[in-house]
C-alpha cells in the first residue's frame, strides 16, 4: 500500500515502484515476464495494462553485502565498538533498512559525488545573496553537529542515541565549494551596481535602490503622502522621469486618487516600457508593476506602492474559492471517508479512479453505496459532495437510486422550513427597531483603508462591504464574521469602528483575555494615530487610576473607542452614546457576561468575530438570528503551518528553537499547566542557553505581564514560555515556531487555535507537538493529534469542525432536535439545507411582518 513496498505471491509480484502513481502487478511464468498490469490496492482488481516499466532506486542507500561491510567498518572506525542498544548498527548489519539511515551516507560509499561531477563543464551562476546564504547554512550545519555530538557525550535521559557524522564527510563547505568549481566559468549576478572583483564576471543592471519612506510612515506627526509628493516634485524638477507603480489596477487607482488629493497632478498612465521612454524628462506616470520596492537609474525614478504604504502583498489568487465549498478538492478526502452526495445520499469515498468515457480517460471519485453499488463522480462535480461530519461508525450507507434518501431529505426540509419561519420572525422583529445610520466620509475612509498594510482578500472585502451596508441601513446590525485564524477579521472590525467613531458614536471592543485586549488596544491606537479619536483600554493590565479615568471618559463621551475585557461589562461602566459593540470570541464569555452583552445590544450595532472552529459557533450562526459572513480566503502569500508530532526529544527542541532564531524569528513554547512552567524553564536554560526565555501566565501581576509581553513584541526575548493565555487572537508576525508540551492534554479546538498563533506572515511556520516518552496515549488524544496533523492546508477550520464533532459528539452543543437532523443527512448538508430553507421562506414572503 506504500511507495516502495512489494509482495510476492507465487509467480505474481505486486510492486508500488518509485516514480509511479499506481501499483503494478508483474505476472511471471518461470523467469519470463508475461504481463504488466496496473491494479487498485484497495480492491486488488486490475485497471489497465502497461507495455514496459522503468525501475528507479528507492533510496540513496542500497544495502548490498559490499555496502553493509563498508558501513560496519567505517562506523567502528568513527565511533568505536557499538553498544548492544545501537539500533542503527544492528539493523544495517542484518540488511534491514533503518529510518534516517541516509544521515550516515558517507559510511556506505568510498566517496560521494556532487552536482559538479555530473555537470563537469557547465558554468555556475550565483545569485547576489548565494554566498552569504551558503555560509549561514554551513554555520547552521556545524551548530547542529556540535549539539548532537554533545548529546551523544552526555547521554541525556529519554533521548534517542544518535552518533553524528562529521559535516565535511556529508556536506560541501564554502571552501570545498570553491575547490569543486575548478576552472569552470563562475559568474556572480546582482541587480545593483557592483565593481568587478579580481577579473570575476559580475553582471548588474546599472540601477540602485529607490527612496523608502519607512521613517516617515513610522512618525505619526508626518503625513507620508505629503513627503512622497514633495520627493516626486523634486525628481521632476531635476528633469527625471518618475513612475508611480502599483500592484493592481484597483490599488493604483486608489493610490493615484490619494496623491491627487495631496496636489500631485498630471500623472499619465503608461502600460509598457516603450511608453515610459516616450515620456518627456520631468514627466510623471502611473504603471501597474508588481515590484517589492522602487529603484532609480540616471534618468528615471520608480516609486513603488510598498515604498509608500509599507509591506503590501498584492497578488490576487487565481481562483476565487467560495466559502460554501466545504470539499474544494479531492486531496481533502481520504479513502474510507463518509461523504454525502446531494442527489444520492450517504456513501463511502474509496479513491480516485481514471475511467474511459467517450474514448478519453477521465478522473473520477469512486463512491460505494449499500449493496456494493458504485458511483463514479467526475472531479469537476466535486461540489455535489459534502462531508458527513457525524460519527462515521454510525453512518448507514444509502441504496443508490433508492427513494429513502429523497424521502428523508423532503421530511427534513419540511422541518427546516418551520425552523426557518421562526428565525425569520425573530429577525423581522429586530428589523422593526431603528438604529443610527452610519455613512463613511469618502475621502477620509479611503485614506484610513490605505493604512492597511495588505491587500484585502475577496472574502474579507465582501465582509467589509456587508458591514458597511449594515451600518448604513438604519437598522441594528447583528453580524457574525467567522473566519480562520489569521484571516483578517480584525481589519473588518477596524473599518466598522472607524465609520462609527467618525460619525460621533462610541465604540466598545470586548475581548476575553487581557493579552488580546492589550494587542487590540495597540492595533487600534496605531491605525487611528493622527485622527481626532481618543482610544482607551479597560482590563486588568490597566492601573486603577487610569481605569477610573477611562470609566469617566466613557460616561462623559470623551472616550471614542474603548477596548477591554469583561471589565467593560461591569455595572459601573455606562456609555454616553454607544453606537457599535464589537465582540471578539464571544463563546469565551460566561453566562452573566452574555446577559450583560444582551442588555448592551438592544439598539446598537453589534459585530461579533470568531476564529474558533465551527462546533463552538454553530449555534450562534444557525440559531442566533444574525447575519453571517465567512472569511475562507487566506491572505496572499500565507503558507500553511507545517505540523509535526514527536516524542519529547531535547535535541529536536533545541534545533527547532535555534533554527527559528537563526532566521530572525521568535518562538512560543506552550505548556498545559502553570506547574509545568518551572520545569520547562530550567530545561530550556540548560538545553538552549543561547536563547532569552520569557515566562508568562494568567496569574502574574498585571504590570509584570505587560512588561514581558511588551519585551517579547519588541524582540527582546527569543522564546515566550507560557500557558494557554496566548491562545486567543495574539498576532506576532515574527513568531513562526510553536512547541506544545504534552500536546495530548489539550483539546482539538485549543490546539488549532494555538497553532494559529504562528504562520501569520509570509514566512513558513512550524508547529511541534511533543508527547511523553514511553506513555500510551488515550484513543481520543491520538485521534485529535492525527486529525490536526492531517489538516495542514489553509482554511482547514471548516474541515476541522466535522472531525471535532466526530470526536466530541454533538451533545447539547446543537440541541437534541438539531442533533437528530444532523444524524439524518450529515453536518454540512444540514447547514446548507437550513440556509436554503431560510432563503425560501424569505422569497415566498410567508412572514409578512
Amino acid at each position: 500500500r506504500g511507495l516502495g513496498e512489494f509482495a510476492v505471491r507465487g509467480g505474481i509480484l505486486d510492486l508500488f515502484a518509485p516514480g509511479w502513481s499506481e501499483a503494478l502487478r508483474l505476472d511471471f511464468f518461470g523467469d519470463t515476464l508475461e504481463s504488466i498490469r496496473v491494479f487498485d490496492v484497495a480492491t486488488q482488481r486490475s485497471t489497465g495494462q502497461r507495455k514496459s516499466m522503468s525501475l528507479q532506486a528507492m533510496s540513496e542507500v542500497a544495502l548490498t553485502p559490499e555496502t553493509i561491510s563498508r558501513f560496519r567498518r567505517s562506523y567502528i572506525e568513527a565511533f568505536g565498538a557499538p553498544s548492544r542498544d545501537d539500533a542503527l548498527y544492528a539493523a544495517v548489519s542484518e540488511g534491514r533498512r533503518f529510518a534516517g539511515m541516509e544521515h550516515w551516507l558517507p559510511f556506505f560509499y568510498e566517496r560521494l559525488e556532487t552536482v559538479f561531477d555530473y555537470l563537469p563543464d557547465a558554468p555556475v551562476v550565483f545569485d547576489h545573496l548565494a554566498h552569504e546564504a551558503l555560509a549561514e547554512r554551513h554555520t547552521l550545519i556545524l551548530d547542529h553537529y556540535e549539539a548532537r555530538r554533545k548529546q551523544a557525550d552526555s547521554a541525556l535521559k529519554d533521548a534517542v542515541p544518535y552518533k553524528p557524522v562529521a559535516p565535511d564527510l556529508l556536506y560541501l563547505s564554502p571552501d570545498n565549494l570553491k575547490a569543486s568549481l575548478g576552472p569552470r566559468e563562475d559568474i556572480d549576478f546582482t541587480v545593483f551596481d557592483a565593481p568587478d572583483v579580481g577579473g570575476k564576471k559580475v553582471f548588474h543592471a546599472g540601477s540602485r535602490h529607490g527612496r523608502s519612506f519607512a521613517e516617515e510612515r513610522a512618525d505619526p506627526n508626518i503625513n507620508v503622502f505629503d513627503v512622497v509628493v514633495k520627493h516626486i516634485a523634486d525628481e521632476r524638477a531635476a528633469r527625471r522621469r518618475v513612475i508611480v507603480a502599483g500592484w493592481t489596477e484597483g490599488s493604483l487607482d486608489r493610490l493615484g486618487q490619494i496623491l491627487a488629493e495631496h496636489h500631485l497632478g498630471n500623472l499619465k498612465p503608461v502600460a509598457t516600457l516603450a511608453e515610459v521612454e516616450k515620456l518627456e524628462p520631468g514627466q510623471a506616470g502611473l504603471a501597474v508593476l508588481p515590484l517589492e520596492s522602487g529603484f532609480e537609474t540616471d534618468d528615471m525614478v520608480v516609486v513603488a506602492e510598498q515604498d509608500i504604504l509599507g509591506d503590501r502583498l498584492i497578488r490576487r489568487s487565481k481562483r476565487k474559492k467560495k466559502a460554501s465549498d466545504f470539499i474544494a478538492e479531492a486531496s481533502a478526502l481520504s479513502a474510507g471517508d463518509i461523504v454525502v452526495h446531494a442527489d444520492h445520499g450517504i456513501g463511502r469515498f474509496i479513491g480516485l479512479r481514471t475511467i474511459e468515457a467517450v474514448g478519453a480517460p477521465h478522473d473520477c471519485l469512486e463512491i460505494h453505496y449499500a449493496g456494493d453499488d458504485r458511483l463514479f463522480l467526475p472531479v469537476e462535480n466535486i461540489e455535489l459532495l459534502s462531508r458527513y461530519g457525524s460519527d462515521s461508525a454510525e453512518a448507514t450507507l444509502d441504496k443508490l437510486g433508492g427513494g429513502a434518501w429523497q424521502a428523508r431529505k423532503a421530511r427534513l426540509k419540511r422541518r427546516l422550513l418551520d425552523m426557518a419561519g421562526q428565525l425569520i420572525r425573530i429577525a423581522a422583529e429586530r428589523q422593526m427597531r431603528a438604529a443610527p445610520a452610519m455613512i463613511p466620509a469618502e475621502g477620509l475612509y479611503g485614506e484610513f483603508a490605505a493604512r492597511f498594510p495588505y491587500e484585502e482578500t475577496d472574502d474579507q472585502q465582501t465582509a467589509i462591504d456587508a458591514v458597511m451596508d449594515d451600518l448604513g441601513a438604519g437598522k441594528p446590525m447583528d453580524r457574525l464574521v467567522c473566519g480562520d485564524v489569521g484571516f483578517g477579521k480584525t481589519e473588518v472590525a477596524l473599518r466598522a469602528a472607524f465609520i462609527a467613531a467618525m460619525e460621533g458614536f462610541q465604540v466598545a471592543v470586548v475581548v476575553p483575555t487581557t493579552l488580546l485586549s492589550r494587542q487590540h488596544f495597540k492595533t487600534f491606537s496605531q491605525r487611528f494615530s493622527g485622527l481626532p479619536i481618543r482610544i482607551a483600554q479597560a482590563s486588568r493590565l490597566v492601573g486603577s487610576k487610569e481605569l477610573a479615568e477611562t470609566k469617566k471618559g466613557v460616561a462623559e463621551g470623551t472616550v471614542d473607542i474603548v477596548v477591554g475585557t469583561h471589565a467593560l461589562l461591569g455595572s459601573s461602566i455606562s456609555f454616553k452614546n454607544l453606537g457599535l459593540l464589537i465582540i471578539d470570541e464571544e463563546q469565551h464569555f460566561g453566562v452573566k457576561h452574555k446577559e450583560r452583552l444582551k442588555e448592551l445590544k438592544n439598539d446598537v450595532h453589534v459585530l461579533t468575530l470568531s476564529a474558533t472552529p465551527i462546533p463552538r459557533t454553530l449555534q450562534l450562526a444557525l440559531t442566533g438570528v444574525r447575519e453571517l459572513s465567512l472569511i475562507a480566503t487566506p491572505p496572499v502569500d500565507r503558507m500553511a503551518v507545517r505540523t509535526f508530532i514527536s516524542p519529547f526529544d531535547p535535541l529536536v527542541i533545541r534545533e527547532t528553537l535555534l533554527r527559528e532564531r537563526y532566521r530572525g524569528g521568535h518562538s512560543f513554547y506552550v505548556v498545559p499547566r502553570i506547574s509545568d512552567l518551572a520545569e520547562i524553564h530550567d530545561f530550556l536554560k540548560e538545553s538552549v542557553p543561547e536563547l532569552k526565555v520569557a515566562v508568562a501566565h494568567g496569574q502574574m501581576p498585571p504590570g509584570e505581564l505587560d512588561d514581558i509581553m511588551n519585551a517579547f513584541y519588541d524582540g527582546q526575548y527569543d522564546v515566550l514560555l507560557s500557558t494557554t493565555i496566548v491562545e486567543s487572537g495574539l498576532d506576532i508576525p515574527t513568531a513562526n515556531t510553536l512547541i506544545i508540551h504534552r500536546a495530548d492534554m489539550f483539546g482539538l479546538a485549543q490546539l488549532y487555535q494555538l497553532r494559529g498563533r504562528v504562520g501569520r506572515s509570509k514566512v513558513r511556520a512550524y508547529a511541534l507537538f511533543t508527547l511523553p516518552v514511553n506513555r500510551k496515549l488515550t484513543d481520543t488524544a491520538e485521534r485529535r493529534l492525527k486529525v490536526l496533523q492531517s489538516l495542514d492546508t489553509l482554511g482547514a477550520g471548516f474541515q476541522l469542525a466535522s472531525h471535532d464533532l466526530d470526536i466530541r459528539g454533538a451533545g447539547n452543543l446543537l440541541g437534541e432536535e438539531q442533533s437528530g437532523h444532523i444524524k439524518e443527512v450529515g453536518f454540512e448538508l444540514y447547514q446548507q439545507m437550513l440556509e436554503e430553507a431560510v432563503a425560501e421562506v424569505k422569497d415566498t414572503g410567508e412572514v409578512q411582518d
